[in-house]
């Protein structure tokens, strides 16, 4: 038996999200369908998390367990063939067996990507939030740092339905980096942390837009962290400005 880890780019425009379901196209479905297409087995690969309907990924990192005898850089040309275009397997190595894409994962960069000028070009528009309308960025930038370090961050997490209603699961994360920065038309939020609750990372930017707007102002962050509670923050973000970056092992 072989433990194999696969480096995947996706266009999250098309799928239901990374997690399989019935009756719908997701990304772990339809990665799960080519690999049991190439080697004859029922398999469901395993990512370093599940990102949502619509949300993009640069890096995102699965791992599976297989007999097949397919050298690994046979398998990667093999999966592109069966593929969709909007689904590319970027690499494929050989992992220790102890070796699983989301429980061995250290630290998860995201970024989200706002598109500020008044017009959107139309093939940008599936991978960017278009808010043409008035921001203090430097403010946005302000509350953004003050999410840097070890916090509980139920304010900012929606419900999970894949949790069950008694699991007693710690809601404390740790972000080792979190900043604003302008990059040509766009406005664009990176976030690097110890890993990252259901809908997190769009519902700090959707709070973070709070204070752009001047409905909050950026101190108000300590006090939406320190409610614990989802309705102290702000709405969630769109899904497809956001990307799921890099996963460190």
């Amino acid at each position: 038996m072989r433990n194999l880890k696969l480096l995947l780019a996706y266009d999250g425009s098309e799928f239901s999200g990374w997690q399989v379901q019935p009756d719908t196209a997701t990304v772990q479905g339809t990665l799960a369908s080519a690999i049991g297409r190439l080697t004859g087995e029922k398999v469901l690969p395993q990512g370093s998390g599940r990102t949502d309907a619509g949300v993009h990924a640069l890096a995102q990192v699965a791992s599976f367990a297989t007999e097949s005898p397919i050298p690994a850089e046979n398998l990667a040309k093999a999966l592109n063939d069966i593929l969709p275009a909007s689904i590319r397997v970027l690499d494929v190595t050989e992992a220790s067996p102890e070796f699983h894409a989301r429980k061995s994962a250290r630290a998860k960069t995201y970024r989200y990507r706002m598109f500020r000028k008044p017009i959107c070009p139309p093939f940008l528009a599936r991978y960017v939030w278009h808010y043409p309308y008035p921001l203090d960025e430097n403010a946005m930038r302000q509350a953004a740092g003050l999410v840097v370090g070890e916090h509980d961050f139920t304010s900012f997490a929606a419900v999970d339905p894949e949790r069950g209603e008694q699991e007693d699961i710690s809601n404390i994360r740790h972000i080792f980096c979190s900043r604003w920065e302008k990059d040509g038309e766009e406005f664009v939020y990176t976030v690097r942390g110890s890993g990252f609750l259901h809908h997190m990372v769009r519902n700090l930017v959707g709070t973070f837009v709070l204070v752009g707007k001047g409905t909050l102002v950026p101190d108000d962050i300590t006090r939406i962290l320190e409610a614990r509670s989802r309705s102290a923050a702000g709405a969630t973000a769109p899904p497809n400005g956001l990307y799921l970056v890099n996963v460190e092992y």
